[in-house]
């Protein structure tokens, strides 16, 4: 899903998107010249007859005039690429504008953390491909309305047009034809020389568009298509449109369109990418593009799509503690005081910070609300919600809403707690004690919320072990600075714990999760260590993978291992290289770690590493500091390696193969005790232990 804030911001023109009722209607007929960036277009606008003034907004150059209608056309301000015009009616009804120009920008490369890039561009018209959205100005917006849209496009052969809505492309003749009579946010126009593929089940075609032919790819993106759309059309309502299309992008890309997803050619052929990036794109055709987001009080829709996505096939597939886990273990490394924000600020994702956010945040807030209300009346809230706001402007508090016409329950101080307030609860467990009476055990103890933040509305789940491998789960409501609570159990307990599952969003507690690299990848200044001692090429390959991942995070520094007496005490380190002398640091006072860096081996509980050929990644913490290291004998795998690491944050240990730097093992240390549980039996109890390969 892609914003016009951005465009609209730049012409000092604010968007509210609660006010955006008014539905305008274009007929457009554009053709478009890759070689030279041009554009061709007239739109017969159809405006609402209750105005005679308006605001258009196009590309700066397109020179557009009046050719239908009693009505001018008036420039008033130009900002950036963008130019605001006024267009006055002397009389109601259609009006026609024709303009011609060149739409060309180069992409724009942002950083999103350490060793982390993200492309993307306001609009292009090139000879490799068209990529426009209203952000690029290529159809005259009207700030604060909705649209309807009837598009023809005129190609050279051999090339496609794509946009929403029901319609036809054809390479042969370079001719297509898209229709979209629901209200949309946003148009698109989308063309390449593509390959076409389509699958067809009652009321939906399923599409795929490629730059370069492959039927046995294509066959795997309609299966599943078709699918997810029939998935979710049974979990939430009907599919909203006519077709849903994969599109091969120029650049490296996710974007969710309407009826349409636009991702890069790498993020496409990625295998995993069918299970989890895919079914996200395609409900926000539910979520983003089905129902719309009222970004003045914050972007619902990428928690919720998160949830009933991400989270919901990792639920299917029985992973879900961990991803839970990993949610609050990136809170708790990408967050900063000062990045913090409320839900209700949050509009889209530009960083890992704000990933936490509006998407590790936002989507644990809805299985909170799930487990309050419980999972029918959770989806029936979602049904009623999406029945209600179809193709409508709709807010958190229209998503209250719907849940408290569906249940009947109170939920203001529960939406006003985790959208309005930056911050999360931190919790201790005290005073807990255990009786034994005349057959059976009173269980009591003491529940704080340490954070300097008044408390949250919390509904806790407490976990009870036995013997017996018995495991119960009671849940505890408060919303006070202490809660107290006291079970009567009908055998002797052996554990209990808070939380143990991550069920709540909170501060993770020192011991609960071990070291991962986002404890590293979170850290705003760092030092990156190369070894001096290390061989032509090598050395020079790690200088660059330092270099490049310093230039992308300007807190940290890029330095040689034998420029140190000592390692300091902070910030965050990287070292690179078997050969580093500071290596045996990292190793030290380690029991888990079965590292001889003198002999160049290392033992993972997956087995031993071949330091030949497979190049390793791994994190912990040393007194307190986040320390990584990162190795290998193959000079040519470390560009990959550049690319790859700052994606697995959610890991302690990594293990690449062979010089493209294949991913074979990841994994999670054992965490230590947490203060969150509680031993009750003399014996003792074993510390519970993440899936190393989950």
């Amino acid at each position: 899903m892609r914003s016009l804030l951005f465009a609209l911001c730049l012409l000092l023109l604010r968007f509210d998107p609660a006010a955006a009722t008014t539905l305008i209607g274009h007929e457009l007929r554009v053709r478009l010249d890759p070689a030279s960036a041009l554009i061709e277009a007239e739109d017969r606008l159809r405006l609402p007859p209750e105005r005679t003034d308006w605001t258009l907004v196009l590309h700066t150059g397109l020179a557009p005039r009046v050719t239908s209608g009693q009505a001018t056309l008036v420039p008033i301000s130009t900002q950036g690429h963008l130019t605001a015009y006024r267009l006055s009616l002397r009389a109601p009804g259609e009006v026609g504008l024709a303009y011609r120009g060149v739409i060309r920008h180069a992409l724009k490369e942002t950083q999103e953390g350490l060793g982390r890039t993200a492309q993307s561009s306001v609009g292009t018209i090139a000879p490799d491909g068209v990529f426009l959205d209203g952000a690029s100005g290529w159809y005259p917006r009207v700030p604060e309305t909705l649209q309807i849209l009837d598009l023809s496009v005129e190609l050279p052969k051999g090339w496609a047009a794509v946009s929403q809505g029901t319609g036809t492309a054809d390479p042969e003749t370079g001719r297509a034809h898209w229709r979209e009579a629901q209200p949309q946010e946003d148009l698109y126009l989308v063309a390449g020389r593509f390959a076409i593929y389509r699958r067809t089940a009652p009321g939906v075609s399923a599409e795929v568009y490629l730059r370069t032919p492959d039927p046995g790819l294509a066959e795997r993106y309609l299966a599943a298509t078709l699918r997810y759309l029939a998935f979710y059309s049974e979990l939430i309502g009907p599919y909203p449109y006519a077709k849903f299309a994969l599109v091969e992008n120029l650049w490296e890309s996710g974007y969710g369109m309407p009826s349409l997803t636009l991702l890069g050619p790498k993020v496409i052929r990625l295998p995993f990418i069918l299970e989890t990036s895919y079914p996200h794109e395609i409900l926000h055709n539910w979520w983003g593009n089905g129902v719309y987001v009222d970004y003045g009080s914050g972007n619902w829709s990428e928690g919720l799509t998160h949830y009933l996505a991400d989270y919901w096939l990792a639920e299917r597939a029985g992973r879900v503690r961990e991803l839970r886990c990993g949610i609050l273990k990136d809170y708790a490394d990408y967050i900063r005081q000062a990045q913090d924000l409320p839900l209700e600020q949050f509009t889209q994702r530009h960083s890992p910070a704000t990933q936490a956010i509006g998407y590790g945040k936002g989507s644990i807030l809805w299985h909170m609300l799930r487990r309050r209300l419980g999972d029918e009346p959770f989806l029936a809230g979602l049904r009623r919600f999406y029945a209600a706001h179809r193709f409508q402007i709709a807010s958190y508090r229209d998503l209250e809403r719907s849940f408290v016409e569906t249940t009947g329950q109170d939920l203001g101080a529960f939406f006003e707690a985790w959208i309005k307030r930056p911050g999360a609860p931190q919790l201790a467990l005290a005073e807990v004690r255990l009786e034994s009476l005349d057959g059976t055990y009173r269980l009591s103890a003491r529940i704080d919320q340490t954070q300097a933040d008044p408390p949250f509305p919390l509904r806790i789940p407490i976990a009870i072990e036995f013997a017996s491998g018995e495991r119960l789960m009671q849940w505890v409501e408060g919303d006070t600075r202490t809660i107290e609570f006291e079970l009567t159990l009908t055998q002797a307990p052996t554990h209990l714990a808070l939380d143990p599952d991550c069920e709540l969003f909170r501060t993770l507690a020192p011991g609960e999760w071990p070291a991962t690299l986002s404890a590293i990848l979170g850290a705003e200044d760092g030092l990156i260590l190369i070894p001096a001692a290390a061989p032509e090429p090598l050395k020079s390959q790690y200088r660059a993978l330092a270099e490049f991942w310093g230039a992308t995070h300007p807190g940290w520094q890029v330095g040689e291992d034998d420029s140190l007496e000592r390692l300091p005490p902070e910030p965050a380190v990287w070292l690179l290289g078997w050969e580093n002398r500071y290596l045996s640091v990292f190793a030290e006072g380690d029991e888990g770690l079965a590292l001889d860096a003198g002999a160049r081996r290392l033992r993972l509980p997956e087995g031993t590493v071949d330091p030949e050929g497979d190049s390793l990644v791994l994190t912990r913490m040393h007194r307190g500091q986040p320390i990584a290291w990162l190795a290998t004998r193959l000079p040519e795998a470390l560009p990959a390696l550049a690319r790859k690491v700052p994606h697995y944050g959610r890991y302690s240990y990594l293990v690449f193969a062979g010089p493209q730097a294949t991913n074979r093992i990841k994994g999670l240390w054992p965490p230590g005790e947490s203060p969150l549980g509680h031993c009750l039996q003399p014996e003792g109890c074993a510390p519970q232990r993440p899936n190393a390969n989950d």
